[in-house]
């Protein structure tokens, strides 16, 4: 008996019936796809509206080209990659990265420990929401996405000790608000046990 592993056939014939220009294969593949890559396009546009317009965007794209992926390596980071391009091709169109403003340098480092047990991702994920524009995308291209600082400087058309800066300021206000939470967290903690 031959154990053989096989790429979801659903996959593929949502792949085929996409190039063959199939609607149903393009709402199938949208609706498997559409909210892991709405939550990308959030991660960099603050505005609800602009994220849902370039992950529309994005998915004509992926209709157009779809084509052209070879069937190497993951289809979903196929994909992901043309949504987060789309996402830095809209902030590059309306340089809103550039607005920065100034961040106070935390005075103690937060209590992670405490945090971890204490911090829900969503938490984290609305801090980093709530950062400027550019520190956001950097963060975003380095942290999550995995991006060189080369690679970052290449994409956005800066240089790269700008996306060194950018991500250096986008720490240190993350860390600015994970003390607040902590202080947060040890006030509401207190408070209880009163």
């Amino acid at each position: 008996m031959t154990l053989s592993i096989h790429k979801s056939t659903t996959e593929e014939k949502l792949i085929t019936g996409c190039i063959k220009g199939k609607t149903w294969a393009q709402k199938a593949l949208y609706d498997r796809y559409a909210s892991l890559l709405l939550g990308i396009c959030i991660r960099y546009l603050k505005d609800r509206d602009d994220a849902e317009d370039v992950m529309i965007q994005g998915f004509m794209k992926v209709y157009q080209n779809i084509a052209k992926f070879r069937q190497e390596g993951s289809f979903e980071g196929w994909i992901r990659r043309i949504i987060v391009n789309e996402c830095l091709t809209f902030i590059r169109k309306n340089r809103s990265m550039y607005l920065e403003t100034e961040i106070k340098k935390a005075e103690n480092d937060p209590n992670c420990s405490f945090l971890e047990q204490n911090l829900e991702v969503e938490d984290l994920m609305n801090m980093i929401g709530r950062l400027p524009s550019g520190y956001r995308t950097v963060f975003n291209l380095y942290a999550i996405e995995g991006y060189s600082h080369a690679e970052i400087a290449d994409q956005l058309g800066i240089n790269v000790n700008t996306s060194k800066s950018q991500l250096s300021r986008a720490r240190s206000h993350l860390q600015k608000e994970l003390i607040a939470a902590e202080k947060q967290l040890n006030q509401k903690i207190i408070g209880d046990e009163k």
